[in-house]
């Protein structure tokens, strides 16, 4: 017989050896569960639905979380909004049903505490992918369907060797042309590190200015700097942001030094190629730390920056599903 409770102290080191023999495309580490999961201040262990056989052994578990405190300074506790940031049931234990009614516990603890929408695996900060994986775990986003989720987002994630990099020459040339115009690209004072999280956690996601806040190592950072000079000669009568405009950041999670990202550009300079030169800047610092390749989990397949990185010579390594499934609250 199999029972489902909440986690307890004692079942992490089980835990992580069945994850990684449920999930072999995304091994985990104690110390990444330790701080990712235990540590999160929105961590309930009753959350944590643990699958434990009369032997003791974990046959698996589904982890649900709502927030407990705001994700970033000015943000709320989205009441209404829970999620599954992963699912698994170790292989010998499959077959059973066991998926399903770790799924079922998660949702009806979510629902309990109110919650009527439920997103899976897209969870900030501490996500393990941005979706479910349709190639990798296709009985896991079966079952996810089964249980009414339904997908609204198809990010992919991106990866490009750096051991023969150099920076394009008309990259090169570009960056000389913006910078003639009063455009500089540089790493950011310390000073001008309130305005950059401000710009990031405004202009994108509370989430990007918070990576930023906590960023281990600001050398790590490069942005785009708009002067006074450049928006006056381009057009005096526009309104155009002054200061930062746009930032490529690398090993901003978990201290993963090939990680790259958050990256973005405000969207009035658009066009201009700051985020050829910002992206190609990131690169070549990277190289520069002789860092063999460049990889990030998360952006549209279709739109204009998976273009650009296209264009970068990055590649498509996994698709993802982000999936979401809303019900009435039990």
């Amino acid at each position: 017989m199999t029972v489902v409770r909440g986690f307890a102290a004692g079942d992490e080191g089980a835990l992580v050896d069945a994850w990684n023999r449920a999930m072999p495309a995304d091994p985990t580490t104690p110390g990444w569960f330790r701080d990712c999961v235990l540590l999160d201040p929105n961590f309930d262990p009753e959350g944590l639905r643990v699958a434990v056989t009369d032997a003791g052994e974990v046959a698996g578990c589904a982890y649900a979380v709502r927030r407990l405190t705001p994700l970033a300074p000015g943000t709320g506790l989205e009441p209404g909004t829970g999620w599954i940031p992963f699912l698994f049931v170790a292989p010998e234990h499959r077959g059973g049903g066991l998926g399903r009614r770790l799924l079922d516990e998660a949702l009806a603890w979510l629902a309990g505490h109110g919650r009527t929408r439920v997103e899976f695996a897209c969870y900030t900060p501490h996500y393990v992918l941005p979706g479910a994986d349709p190639e990798r775990y296709p009985a896991g986003c079966a079952l996810l369907r089964r249980a009414g989720f339904e997908t609204f987002s198809r990010p992919v994630a991106m990866d490009r060797g750096l051991a023969a990099y150099v920076m394009p020459d008309e990259v090169r040339a570009l960056r000389e042309r913006r910078e003639s115009e009063g455009y500089g690209f540089r790493r950011p004072l310390d000073g001008e590190l309130p305005e950059l999280i401000r710009f990031a956690a405004g202009v994108f996601s509370p989430e990007w200015g918070e990576a930023i806040r906590r960023h281990g190592n600001p050398a790590r950072l490069l942005v785009a700097v708009r002067e006074k000079e450049a928006r006056e000669k381009e057009a005096p009568e526009k309104e155009a942001r002054e200061g930062i405009v746009g930032f490529a950041a690398y090993g901003a999670y978990r201290g993963i030094a090939e990680r790259f990202g958050p990256f973005g550009v405000d969207p009035a300079e658009r066009g201009t190629g700051i985020g050829a030169i910002l992206l190609h800047g990131a690169m070549t610092m990277m190289r520069a730390e002789g860092l063999h390749s460049s990889w990030f989990l998360w952006t549209g397949e279709t739109g204009p920056a998976a273009r650009l990185y296209t264009k970068a010579g990055y590649e498509v390594t996994r698709r993802f599903h982000v999936m979401r499934r809303t019900a009435e609250a039990v």
